[in-house]
């Protein structure tokens, strides 16, 4: 059997010897470069590499120090680090270099942890959006949850104030934008004051009229905090007709600044707060029943509208004036 496999490798062997023998120096050439060019392709596939995630590539790459730094004390590595996909406009040493001078350090300290993670999502993006996608469109909805802006112009792009300088770098997770200068979130539009709240929402011209027939504009615009239980126009309107027109008389006031702050408690309570209290104390001395049979009544009166917040306390409607 032995004997047998061994003929027939011979058998084998013996054709490619004689075509090498025809063929002479040019074709054993061709035959190295075929051999040549396959262990070519074979090694560069052996050694190809899966690109790594947001974080490694960013640690890779070495001009993203101060970035890595931030999502480290940020605590968003893990995040970052997985499924996602995100894409990330990823500002460079240069970029945050360019912050006034200890805003970074500032920053980095464990007490503007949250501030940093708002900065920090304000630059991410959900899912992979690749730079073809990216001039498509005029903003894009952030992880932090505003929106960036998204401007071509001139043969280029910006995210709201910043440039992007390279595009599409691949990750494992995502893809990575880079970006000129660190993007920052608007800052949240502060609540109005408590008059200012009652102006806007247009349903409390009358218990307007009578804040400032009452004197009581600086007060409900001060610091406070106050819980107010705002009457409505409808509220005023059950009243007995001429009531209201006669409390805004001058000569009425001390009534009516007593029938007012029967509306307002001291601090800043929601609604769950009232309802866990039996009565509550009014800025007119008097105390107020808190009741919550067939629904949360403060002295008797439904309190249909809850927690609107303003800067200096909060609001909560009501369906009927109450008097002290």
């Amino acid at each position: 059997m032995k004997k047998f496999v061994a003929i027939l490798l011979a058998a084998a062997v013996v054709p490619v010897a004689v075509a090498d023998q025809k063929c002479g120096t040019a074709c054993r050439t061709r035959s190295a470069a075929r051999v040549t060019s396959h262990h070519r392709v074979v090694l560069t596939r052996a050694h190809a590499q899966r690109p790594g995630d947001i974080v490694d590539t960013a640690v890779g790459a070495g001009k993203f120090n101060t970035l890595v730094a931030a999502v480290k004390a940020a605590g968003l590595v893990e995040t970052l680090k997985g499924k996602g996909p995100f894409t990330v406009f990823a500002p460079t040493d240069e970029a945050f270099a360019k912050l006034p001078k200890g805003t970074v350090e500032e920053l980095l300290k464990p007490e503007n942890k949250e501030k940093l993670i708002g900065i920090l999502t304000y630059h991410v993006v959900p899912g992979r959006v690749m730079a073809a996608d990216v001039v498509k469109l005029k903003s894009a909805k952030t992880v932090q949850g505003q929106e960036v802006t998204i401007t071509v112009a001139d043969g280029g792009v910006s995210v709201d104030n910043a440039k992007v300088v390279k595009t599409d770098i691949a990750c494992s997770n995502g893809v990575i934008h880079v970006i000129d200068s660190v993007i920052l979130p608007k800052a949240p539009a502060k609540p109005a004051d408590i008059v200012d709240t009652a102006v806007g929402a247009g349903k409390f011209g009358t218990l307007v009229a009578a804040v400032k027939a009452a004197g009581l504009v600086e007060t409900l615009k001060g610091e406070g905090p106050f819980t107010v239980f705002a009457p409505t126009d409808a509220a005023f309107a059950k009243l007995p007709k001429g009531t209201v027109e006669d409390l805004l008389k001058p000569e009425n006031k001390d009534k009516l600044v007593a029938i007012l702050t029967y509306h307002v408690v001291p601090g800043r309570l929601k609604a769950a707060d009232v309802v866990a209290a039996k009565e509550l104390k009014t800025v007119n001395g008097k105390t107020a029943a808190i009741t919550t049979e067939g629904g949360a009544k403060i002295a008797g009166v439904s309190i249909i509208a809850t927690d609107i917040e303003t800067s200096n306390g909060v609001v909560h409607v009501i369906d009927s004036v109450m008097l002290p």
